[in-house]
Order: structure tokens, then sequence, then C-alpha cells
């Protein structure tokens, strides 16, 4: 493939600055390699800029759902829930691109349309929807799993004078529900966490579903200064225990499947 004049040189580009991108782009620095990240959106953040729908958060415990590479940086932050909402999550990934100095390496409002390996030359041709095109040794795709929503082909969607909204792809401002009747269609994981912030402002909620999904309590609140205080004090054994699990993450490992701990061991280990 002819190379347009403007091409530009790269040892590794990556695509999405989402939590695995910007963590590949400090990486990649680290080893000497000339990188730059591509972003489609307009910030960082990936999933946690994308989906800004009410009630938006991690499941997965704060202290955990965070960075090892810095010491400095797990001292220094803190966090303010056991289960982080996306605001804080989201401000904690720009942090990060400040604190590391990564902005300067990150193309936003760049999609890329096109990649072309060349053989000969053992390298790719990244084509963007921009006017230049990157060449480049490697490239790792750091898009995520669940990166294209999914918009269900509804008879009568595109004639519906109401407003619709779809959790992956919500507006980047805040959406009022005040004496509105709303539906929400689906009980995945989302609309868990977006059905009850919502029923608080609407006038009526009507929730479509077509298999009830199971979840337990995640007893959300306030990080309690002593948990935080042991966390960072132990954070090198803890991570070093998690990276060995079964799971990677401490609070959902077990040697055990459900099916061998009796009923009052499964109602301990939910409560």
């Amino acid at each position: 493939m002819a190379l347009k004049s403007q091409a530009k040189l790269w040892d590794v580009v990556v695509v999405g600055a989402g939590f695995a991108g910007i963590y590949l782009l400090h990486r990649m620095r680290q080893i000497g390699l000339k990188c730059t990240v591509l972003e489609a959106g307009h910030g960082l953040g990936g999933t946690w800029y994308w989906n800004q729908y009410p009630g938006a958060r991690c499941d997965v415990q704060s202290l955990e759902y965070s960075y090892s590479f810095s010491d400095s940086l797990e001292q220094d932050w803190v966090w303010t829930e056991r289960y982080a909402g996306q605001p804080e999550i989201l401000a904690y990934a720009n942090h990060v691109a400040d604190r590391f100095d990564l902005r300067k390496d990150i193309q936003f409002d760049t999609k890329v349309v096109r990649l072309d390996y060349d053989e000969q030359g053992s390298g790719w041709t990244v084509t963007t929807d921009k006017t230049i095109q990157l060449v480049t040794k490697f490239v790792i795709m750091a898009v995520g799993c669940l990166s294209t929503p999914n918009i269900p082909k509804i008879h009568g969607l595109k004639d519906f004078e109401g407003e619709w909204y779809h959790t992956g792809l919500w507006p980047h401002h805040d959406v009022d529900f005040t004496d509105k009747h709303v539906g929400v269609i689906g009980t995945g994981s989302s609309a868990v966490q977006a059905i009850p912030v919502i029923a608080r402002q609407a006038k009526h909620l009507t929730v479509f579903q077509r298999t009830a999904n199971y979840s337990i309590p995640a007893w959300n609140g306030p990080l309690d200064t002593d948990t935080v205080k042991q966390w960072k004090k132990n954070n090198k054994v803890l991570r070093d225990t998690a990276r060995r699990s079964n799971s990677g993450i401490l609070e959902m490992d077990s040697d055990r499947s459900g099916a061998e701990l009796s009923a009052s061991e499964q109602i301990k280990q939910i409560f």
C-alpha cells in the first residue's frame, strides 16, 4: 500500500484511551518506545468516559480497581466510596494522565478506520478518519470487549417522538426525568444501577424485563479511615496476593465453588 507523505512513524500505536490504553502508553515510554494512543472520544477514560448514565459505578472495590504500577500514586490518591461512582473513576483516570504527562501522546476525536499489514516491512499502516496515516511496528487494540453499543431493532423506535437514550451512549450532560413517564428496557448491570436513581426522579417508571438478573447487595458506603490506612500500609502484599489469586480480585477470590459451600456459608459469603 502506498503511504501518504504525511504518514508518521511510531514504535507502537495503541487504539483506545481507557484504563488499559493509558497504562500501555506509560509502560511503552518506560521501556523506551515511541508510542501514541488513538481515541475516538473527546476525552480519556474508556468505559468511564462513555458510560455516564445515572448510577454508573464499578462493581469491584475502589481500592482494587486502581493502578498498581506506582506506589506513590496509590499512597496519594484517596477514594471516597467502597465502590466508586463513574465521576470519581473518571476523575482518577484524568489524574493519572496528568500526573504522568500522558495527554501529549493521546490523539482524541480520532477513529481508526483501517489497518493494513506490510509483510515485507513487518509493520502496520493505521488509517484514521483524519488526514494522516500512522506507520508503526506494533498495534495494540485496547478498545475493550463491549465497546460497540447494541441498539435493539425495536419497531417504531425511529418514529418515537419522545426522548430515548442508550446507557452506552449517554449524553455528557444531566438528563432531567422530572414529571416524566420512563421505560427502561432490560435488567442487566447498567439497568440495575440506573433504575433506582431514575425512579427517584421520574413521575413513573416501568421496567421491561425478559430474564431476571442475579444480583447481591453491594453494601456500598464511604470508605472508613482504618480500611484505607491498612490498604496503603500493606498494598504491596495485597497486590501480590491478588495477582496470585484465581480471580485477580481479593474480594472475589475463593478456592471453592458456591456448590461446595453449605447454605450458611453461602449467606456469609454474600453478606
